[in-house]
This record gives structure tokens, sequence and C-alpha cells, in this order.
């Protein structure tokens, strides 16, 4: 049983084991193995979700998914939330925001991609590039980067109250591990295309990535939404871990199927006359 390892007590990213498999003892084969295990559960429940909206059911989920350059966030999306209904799955991904959103407060782009009701959410990167990429980078002033810790525990409060699960995940590889996954996309030319030429300058910056990623995690992880440090080395272990996370939020909702608004008897009747 995988284990749903909270960060609450996080101090150093440096001190969680990239290679680790907490709560789980088998190899890559049996990871697998129990990954294709949990498809029919997680489905499952995702397609009760979606059907307890039409009956006024308001619930949702948000996963977000966080991490350095390659740390497996697309193999997340496609083998774990690729693995149940599409319908039922509202995928958001935050890049360089534009003119139009910078003019806006930082939540404002979050705010329009939350998903709609009865929908698994996944966040390709989040609000949390606000207080990463704007703290390593200095793209705000520091007092602004202190004020958007508080303003995103506020927001994901007031998404728990509204009805949304928020499932917060950090993917955590190593400095090695990036740097062959980094060569490998650029030895095969089916991957130059996740290959850009930022990617080394960001590298450059790894500890000072790593500290502002402890920080985000040690300001804003709370009860209604915790942050999970998965170790990312074994693609198929955070593939496990995050639909484990999934499994855990959608059972906690225990979404029922919507009772019939008709007499299903009646209508067996009407049916077998045709």
């Amino acid at each position: 049983m995988i284990e749903l390892l909270r960060a609450d007590a996080l101090t150093r990213l440096a001190d969680r084991d990239p290679n680790a498999t907490p709560g789980f003892d088998g190899d890559k084969a049996a990871g697998q193995e129990a990954l294709a295990a949990g498809v029919d559960h997680l489905s499952n429940l995702q397609e009760r979700l979606f059907a307890a909206s039409t009956a006024g059911e308001r619930r949702r989920v948000l996963l977000v998914l966080q991490g350095m350059d390659s740390a497996g966030k697309g193999g997340i999306v496609r083998h774990v939330v690729g693995s149940v209904d599409p319908q039922g799955v509202h995928l958001a991904t935050f890049k360089k925001p534009t003119e139009k959103e910078l003019s806006h407060h930082f939540l404002w782009r979050i705010e329009r991609e939350l998903p709609p009701v009865g929908r698994i959410g996944v966040f390709d990167r989040s609000h949390y590039e606000d207080v990463l990429i704007g703290r390593v980078r200095e793209l705000a002033p520091a007092a602004e980067i202190e004020q958007r810790y508080d303003d995103i525990v506020e927001f994901e409060r007031r998404l728990e109250r509204t009805g949304i699960s928020v499932v917060k995940v950090m993917l955590h590889i190593s400095a090695d591990e990036q740097k062959a996954r980094l060569t490998e996309r650029l030895e095969r030319p089916d991957k130059h295309w996740k290959y850009t030429t930022n990617d080394i300058a960001e590298r450059m910056l790894w500890d000072d990535y790593q500290r502002a990623y402890e920080l985000a995690i040690q300001r804003t992880s709370t009860e209604e939404a915790p942050w999970y440090v998965i170790p990312g080395n074994r693609k198929w272990y955070a593939r496990l871990a995050v639909q484990a996370l999934l499994t855990d939020a959608l059972e906690r909702i225990d979404p029922q199927w919507p009772i019939a608004s008709y007499d299903v008897d009646a209508e067996k009747q009407r049916l077998a006359a045709t």
C-alpha cells in the first residue's frame, strides 16, 4: 500500500530520497501491474463523480502538479489521469503569463481554469509558479512574493469550502536524474520537441529552485490542502503514488450514482412494447 506522505514537516528537500518508494516493496514490473490494477476503481469513482454532478452534486477534485523540468508531470497526465474518461477531466497548463494576465491579480488566470463541477481538474504547473520562478528570477518584489503565500492559502481554503478537493503534488527528482532525462531528450529525435534551450539556464539555478520549493511547501501546506512530495526518480512509482492520491480524494467524496427521476419499471415496459 502506497504511503501518502504529507510534507507538513518538510525542512529540506535534500532529506527526501528521490529514489525511494515509500509503502511499496515491489519492483518496476510490480509497480506497473499495481497501476493497471487500480485503473478500474479510479475510473469508476471518476464516472460516479461526473454522474452525480448531473443531479446537483457540486464536488470536484483539483490535482496540482509541480516539479522541476522533466520531473514527469506529462507522464502523470498520460498514464494516471489519461486512464479515466476524458469528458470528466479538465486540463490546464500554465506557462509565461500574457500581458493581459499580468494586468490582473496573479490568481486571476487560475480562477478561470478551475474544473467544472463533477470533473477532475489537472494543473500542469500552476499558481505556484508565481512563488517559484517568481522568487528565483525576482519577477516581483520580495514583499509581493511574501503576500502571495498568504493569498494562495486563502484561495485554496476557499476552494475547499466550495467543494473542490485540492491534491498538491511536488514530483521530487535529483539533479543527476534530470540531467539524464534532458540528455535523452537531446539524443532522441522524437523527444527534441520536449527540450528548450532555456532548460539549461533553469537547471543552473537548481539550488535556488529547491529552496523556493521548500519555502512554498512550508508556507502553503495546510490541513485543507496539504502538499505531497513524491519521489520521482522512478517514474512508475510516482505514477502509482499519484493514482493513490487521486483515488483517496475521490473515496473521501464518495460520489453516488444519481437516483432515477423516472419510474424505471414503467420505462422498461414502454421499451419492451416498441
